[in-house]
């Protein structure tokens, strides 16, 4: 439908951005009743202590505008956070801000930093709202794909996607949705690539604490040359399976801080008052519990995993998928005879009673055509169902 202009009614800067897809995937789920494999988010809540704390503060009368930048308390135990975890020192005042999620601090990152025209290299698969955000700043991507079966970092490929245009690169480590977590010498490989050419670095590190089998995400603002370049953008949500609060943060350089912060204030302008408080507690007295969380993950990981492979959805004689990060699995469903993974997780539903997310659209390239990602944030007994339902279903084409 178009205007009384003639126009279409939706700008021209959002052409071609589809809905997002956990969104359609997760109505799916409700509306057919199946096992939400597919959108990222736990169905148990995290520590009581941390939720009781953001009770206190709505009665405590923190419903009104919290400071812009976040509260001073939130962005002191951020940076306690950074330094305690990482080594980095930072300044709470100029060189940490709250955001509305980390869904929110790319986007202000991106319309911060970012001018129209400006190149900007991206790991393929990646997050849907990276792209939207680069199309929305008239940014240019440009993918670096991370390809099946072990979805390591092409340094070379890479090197070669840098030109003249390139302004910064956009980083996710540990990675959504392949769940690779970047080693020392690829990180390595980034930060001398971006002193060389004097490139900015925003990175995604929701999944900081979320690493399996005994590996460590450290940050790419800890190499040489990197801590004055680099925008570390974390949240609460997946840490502290939380998702719901949307209470995110960015750290760096007052300077990358602040063309953020520039384009945050004109988005949500503040974040989550009384939740913000509750954050605080989450950091400083809970600074446990992520790291429980990821050795139960572990163990849901291994469930999950040894339920397809089971069910056949991993081909068989081909290596099971074994994420190092997050709460995802990525397999391929190219030898079951479907057209692409789209095909296969709509039909997954009436087939199967789940619902698992298609990846071909988090990509420009053919990579993904047949990868679809699985999480296993669920508890375990939810895992145990979808994975007899697996079971019992005919998942050929």
């Amino acid at each position: 439908m178009q205007g009384s202009s003639g126009r279409p009614p939706t700008a021209a800067r959002l052409a071609g951005i589809a809905p997002t897809v956990f969104s359609s995937y997760s109505a799916l789920a409700v509306a057919t009743g199946s096992v939400n494999l597919g959108q990222g988010f736990p169905d148990v809540d995290g520590p009581a202590e941390v939720v009781e704390a953001a009770r206190a503060a709505l009665a405590a009368g923190h419903n009104q505008y919290a400071p812009g930048p976040g509260t001073p308390g939130l962005r002191a135990a951020i940076a306690e956070h950074q330094r305690e975890r990482y080594g980095i020192t930072l300044d709470p005042a100029t060189e940490v801000v709250v955001t509305t999620g980390a869904t929110e601090a790319v986007a202000a990152a991106v319309l911060g930093l970012v001018e129209p025209g400006d190149e900007v290299l991206v790991l393929e698969p990646w997050y849907d709202s990276y792209v939207a955000m680069l199309q929305v700043a008239g940014a240019v991507r440009v993918p670096v794909t991370l390809r099946a079966p072990d979805f390591r970092l092409d340094v070379a490929a890479l090197r070669a996607a840098v030109t003249d245009r390139t302004r910064a690169i956009l980083l996710n480590t540990p990675h959504n949705p392949t769940g690779t977590v970047l080693t020392d010498a690829e990180l390595e490989a980034v930060a001398a690539l971006a002193v060389e050419h004097d490139l900015l670095v925003i990175t995604d590190e929701v999944y900081e604490h979320l690493t399996l089998d005994g590996r460590v995400h450290r940050p790419p603002a800890t190499f040489p040359g990197m801590a004055e370049r680099t925008l570390s953008i974390s949240s609460l949500g997946k840490s502290f399976s939380l998702t719901g609060w949307k209470i995110g943060w960015a750290t760096g350089p007052a300077h990358l801080v602040g063309a953020l912060l520039a384009a945050k204030q004109w988005l949500t302008f503040t974040s989550g008052a009384p939740l913000q408080p509750a954050a605080e507690v989450a950091l400083r007295e809970h600074a446990h519990w992520p790291g429980e969380l990821a050795r139960d993950l572990q163990g849901r990981r291994d469930l999950l995993v040894s339920g397809l492979v089971q069910a056949g959805v991993v081909a068989p004689g081909a290596a099971p998928p074994r994420p190092e990060g997050t709460y995802f699995a990525v397999t391929d469903v190219a030898h079951l005879g479907w057209a692409d993974g789209e095909a296969f997780c709509r039909a997954l539903p009436e087939r199967a009673g789940v619902v698992a997310i298609p990846l071909q659209g988090f990509g420009d390239s053919d990579a993904g055509t047949h990868l679809v990602r699985w999480t296993f944030c669920k508890r375990p007994e939810v895992l145990t169902q979808a994975v007899e339902r697996l079971l019992a279903a005919d998942l050929h084409a």
